[in-house]
This record gives C-alpha cells, sequence and structure tokens, in this order.
C-alpha cells in the first residue's frame, strides 16, 4: 500500500467477521485448518534486533482439543536473551521515536493489511494452539486488525502538535505528545493476537521500541504474526520477540530500570505483583514506570422481572460459555429475581444440555478445551466446591472427550453464601452461579458486591430499571439488554475499575496517550533581532 496521507485516510470501519452461515466460508476456513495442520510442527525461534535466535529451552505446544497433536514448540528467553532483547529495543528508540506520526501509522496499516490477506490462516493456528472455535478464533484476528486500524489513525490525530490559548497576542504556546522508551507488553492466551497486538500497537505507533512477551501457552500465534511486521518492513530492534518464561523473562521485564512501561493483561495475582514490582525505582533508573495492568472479572448479569426470557436465554449462553468462559468479561454470577428464578432457571439448564463439546476444529463446536491441565485442575476443583457447599443445577457430561484433551464440562451452581469463594473469585472456566434478588435494588447490590469490575449486564424492560442500572452499576463496560462479552474497537471500548485493572481503555480515544509523555512549549514570538545564521 501507498505511504498514508492523514487527510486523504477514510474512517474507522471495523473488521467485518466471517459469516459461517455461507457454505464458501465454512470451505474457506475448513481449507485454511487443513493447510495449517499439513505444517505442523511449528517452530519459532526468538527474534532480537531482527535476527532469529534459538535457545536450549524449549517451549512446547500440544493442542488443548488433542494432546496427542504437538502443535509447534518455540525458543524460550532465559536472562541473557531477555538483556539483549532489552539492549535492542533500548538502542532502536531514538531513530524510532525520531519516525514521523506518519510513517508510524503507516507501518502498522500495512501490517493490517497482510494480516488481513492471512486471517484465515492466522485464525487456524489459534484454532490449534488456543483451543479457539472457529467464529471466536476469526473474531479475535478481526479485533487485532481492528486495533491496528483505529490507532494509526488515532496517532495521525495526536501526532500533531495541539496550539494552546492561541489569541494570546505575542506568544505560541502549543502541547506536543512523545513516546516514554522501551516497552515491555506481556500478553494473555485467552486473546492470543488481538489483546497482544493492540498493546503493542498503541505503544508501537506512539513512538516507543517494544519487547514483545507471548504468554507460555500461545508463543507460536505471536510469532507468526512477529513474521508479519517484518515483512511490512519494521527496522531492526523496534519489536523485539522473547516468548519465555513469567519468572525469569516476565520478572526481568517488570524489575528492569532500562524499561519505561509495562502493558500487561492476565490474572489479578500476576498484575498485583508486577505493580509492585514495578513500583520501586532501583538506582539509576530516572523515571517512574508507567503501567497498564488488565487483570479479570467476576461478572454479572442481572435479569429483572419484566425481562423477555426468550431473548435474555441466548446472550446468556453466549456471555457464559463462549470459549468456555475463559473470557475476562464472561458472565459467571447470574442474578435472577426471584418471580422469575424458577423459569429462567429450568430453561437455562435446558439450553446448556444442548450445548455441543467438541474439538475446536469441529465446525459445530460450542464448549472447547480449557487451555492447559493447570485451568482443567482449577476449574474442577470449583465444582466440586459448587457440589460441596451449594446445590448443582447442572453438572455436564464429557463423554468421549473425558480423556482427549483439557475439557471440562459446564456447570451450574446455586444456593452458595455471598462470602463463598465461588461467588468471589475468578474462576475462568465454564460455571455459572445463580443467584436469587428480591428487588432490582438488591440486584444491583449483588452485583456490586464484588472486588472486581469489569463488565456487567443487565436485561430488563422497565426504563427506570435500566436508568438505574446506568447510574449505579459498578462495571467499566456495561451491556444492556444484550451479551456481555464481544467488545469491539471503536464501539464499546473495553477496560475496567476496582480490582480489574489500571488504565484507559482498549480501542478508545484515550488508550494511546498512556504511551506518550507530553511536553508544553511556549514561545516569546516578540523578537529583539534576528539570527539568520546558525549559532554553535
Amino acid at each position: 500500500m501507498n505511504d498514508v496521507d492523514g487527510s486523504q485516510l477514510p474512517g474507522f470501519a471495523n473488521e467485518p467477521h466471517l459469516d459461517f452461515s455461507r457454505a464458501e466460508s465454512r470451505d474457506a476456513f475448513a481449507d485454511a485448518l487443513a493447510h495449517v495442520q499439513a505444517k505442523l510442527p511449528l517452530n519459532e525461534p526468538l527474534v532480537i534486533n531482527g535476527r532469529r535466535i534459538e535457545t536450549s529451552e524449549r517451549i512446547k505446544i500440544l493442542s488443548p482439543s488433542d494432546v496427542s497433536l504437538v502443535v509447534g514448540e518455540s525458543a524460550c528467553a532465559g536472562q541473557a536473551e531477555t538483556e539483549l532483547a532489552i539492549d535492542a529495543a533500548e538502542k532502536a528508540f531514538h531513530d524510532w521515536a525520531a519516525t514521523s506520526a506518519a510513517e508510524r501509522a503507516n507501518l502498522l496499516l500495512k501490517v493490517a493489511e497482510i494480516t488481513r490477506v492471512r486471517r484465515l490462516e492466522l485464525a487456524a493456528i489459534e484454532v490449534f494452539e488456543c483451543a479457539k472455535p472457529w467464529r471466536e478464533a476469526d473474531a479475535d484476528i478481526c479485533e487485532a486488525i481492528d486495533f491496528m486500524e483505529y490507532y494509526a489513525r488515532e496517532m495521525l490525530r495526536l501526532g500533531e502538535p495541539l496550539r494552546l490559548q492561541p489569541d494570546v497576542l505575542g506568544e505560541k504556546n502549543e502541547l506536543v505528545r512523545l513516546p516514554l522508551g522501551v516497552v515491555a507488553v506481556i500478553g494473555p492466551w485467552n486473546f492470543p493476537l488481538a489483546i497482544p497486538v493492540g498493546m503493542m500497537s498503541a505503544a508501537l505507533v506512539a513512538g516507543n521500541t517494544i519487547v514483545w512477551k507471548p504468554a507460555r501457552q500461545s508463543p507460536l500465534i505471536l510469532g507468526e504474526m512477529m513474521r508479519i511486521f517484518e515483512e511490512a518492513g519494521v527496522s531492526e530492534g523496534v519489536i523485539n520477540y522473547l516468548p519465555g518464561l513469567g519468572e525469569t523473562a516476565g520478572r526481568m521485564l517488570v524489575e528492569s530500570p532500562r524499561v519505561h512501561m509495562i502493558a500487561f493483561t492476565g490474572s489479578r495475582e500476576v498484575g498485583l505483583s508486577i505493580l509492585r514490582a514495578a513500583g520501586k525505582v532501583p538506582a539509576g533508573q530516572r523515571f517512574v514506570k508507567r503501567m497498564v495492568v488488565e487483570m479479570g472479572g467476576k461478572n454479572a448479569m442481572i435479569v429483572d422481572a419484566s425481562a423477555d426470557i426468550d431473548a435474555a436465554l441466548g446472550d446468556i449462553l453466549v456471555s457464559a460459555f463462549g470459549y468456555s468462559g475463559q473470557k475476562c468479561s464472561a458472565l459467571s454470577r447470574l442474578i435472577v429475581h426471584e418471580s422469575i428464578a424458577d423459569e429462567l432457571i429450568k430453561r437455562f439448564r435446558d439450553a446448556v444440555d444442548s450445548l455441543k463439546i467438541a474439538p475446536a476444529w469441529d465446525p459445530g463446536c460450542q464448549v472447547n478445551a480449557l487451555i492447559d491441565n493447570d485451568a482443567r485442575v482449577r476449574v474442577e476443583r470449583a465444582i466440586e466446591l459448587g457440589c460441596r457447599d451449594g446445590s448443582a443445577i447442572y453438572i455436564g457430561n464429557l463423554g468421549e472427550f473425558e480423556n482427549r484433551g483439557h475439557y471440562v464440562a459446564p456447570a451450574i451452581f446455586e444456593g452458595l453464601p455471598k462470602d463463598h469463594e465461588l461467588v468471589r473469585q475468578e474462576i475462568f472456566g465454564p460455571v455459572v452461579i445463580v443467584l436469587r434478588a428480591r428487588t432490582f435494588e438488591e440486584a444491583i447490590e449483588i452485583a456490586n458486591d464484588s472486588d472486581y469490575g469489569l463488565t456487567g449486564g443487565v436485561f430488563s424492560r422497565t426504563p427506570s430499571n435500566l436508568e438505574l442500572a446506568r447510574r449505579e452499576m459498578q462495571c467499566g463496560n456495561l451491556y444492556l439488554n444484550r451479551a456481555i462479552t464481544g467488545a469491539i474497537v471503536g464501539r464499546q471500548p473495553f477496560g475496567g475499575m476496582k480490582l480489574s485493572g489500571i488504565g484507559d481503555k482498549a480501542g478508545g480515544p484515550g488508550y494511546l496517550q498512556q504511551f506518550m509523555t507530553s511536553r508544553a512549549i511556549s514561545e516569546n514570538l516578540m523578537r529583539h533581532g534576528y539570527a539568520p545564521v546558525k549559532q554553535t
């Protein structure tokens, strides 16, 4: 593509998802799966300063859907490689920061264009590596494209100096935005392309250089994305791809006095530990580290007495069991007005019983395997606690998938006390806790009684209840009469409050500014003489 001209660039538009009701879309995706499977196992080395580096220690990826399938492996960075990556990013910073906003935006748009061409292949890798079902994998690639397209346009806007108080006679005042330095981007596995690409592309287009560490469970898809950035012409050292373990590479990035900012998405436990470590200022560090940290949720949906139960059920299913509940935005607490609770619970149970458990590459998959064995064990323990301390509304049956991969069947419980750990703690799996409320006001109190504040939802046909929810619900993203997952860049900027994290909303107009600092420049225009020759 040609270099961008901000005045000619069309307005932002979201990348359309595939329509799998069309035979040609189904056939194309099936072909992409076959193409990728034929190339397995994949191999991804480190990329530091433009050089590919293999390591003796390896990260091996087995498919969560079938652990007999080796999807590939990546190199695994240790201390020496992590230092090299920080060195490379630090050395590349000056030239990249001096590159114009238009050139940086142009790189993102080129990458978005290549990603668009390769979207089916990238989605197919996610199906094998992360057990993303077809629609979920396709949506993840679309969101990555959206982030790059959106942030490129935002940088063209923010890259221009902002004129301040232009009517002051004899004085010119302006605000310019500057990059920070080296940014460590530590991504999650559940949105293995969209979230890491979103965090990284925001930092990159703002003029920072990157050390890009994928989650241990999903290094392969980001390795392929690194190749796309190289194909688009990113300069050596500007992005350094560093798969590694959290306790080595991750810890060094967080603690390094040469890393100016950390962008992280993951668990609350790890996020809070990063915040504590990054708050220290070791000798030689001349800045306070910036942080963008997203740490999950314990999300509630309220269904009041006036709700359309038929409309609510489909969105409850999607919100709770899409990607087997492995979304920070997923529904885990269903709060129902007592007058309709029995009817809704019965219909909810019957609907869940109809969901198809299957490998992610099965086009009919509705409940996929969890990401790894640790996740499976945690969720199975949660189900045991629910059976012990509450009343099981529904416990699914895995059937033929009992020992094939990391599968856990959906489970629904009620009758748990409000201080029970299943009501309080994020489970990150296909488990829903039902809570009954006598009034809508009580339902909001229950929803707000949480350490988290990420997403929330209300199904109601009562305008006063919807207005009360707008005022009182303590969540960063509130969804009324719709599913509470599936935020779309530019339409529903995403991010939480309370212990769900810190930072402005991803995919919104304030996100990019977190990766920059600003300088106010004031010039006296009432000169006393003029020196035409440059002074040394």
